[in-house]
């Protein structure tokens, strides 16, 4: 369990890391899946009580480094030398 709000941890969404404060105010707003986040994350400062710009930009970039997990899990293994 973090020992701080700002440590992350894993919640209901697989492979995200965020505070969990963070995941409360998601449950809060009926946001559980990664399609959802995806679809407020530009606004989502605006849109979410309790998320400010800081942790706005925390919740993107945590997006941004899921995206190129998933990315990267396309592209064929090269085998070692």
């Amino acid at each position: 369990m973090p020992s701080s709000p700002y440590e992350t941890s894993n919640g209901p969404i697989p492979g995200l890391r965020l505070p969990l404060y963070v995941w409360n105010v998601l449950q809060r707003e009926n946001i559980t899946t990664l399609d959802q986040l995806r679809a407020v994350a530009g606004q989502i400062e605006q849109v979410v009580p309790g998320i400010g710009i800081g942790m706005a930009q925390v919740i993107r970039a945590e997006l941004a480094r899921v995206a190129a997990r998933e990315g990267n899990s396309d592209e064929p293994q090269s085998p070692n030398p």
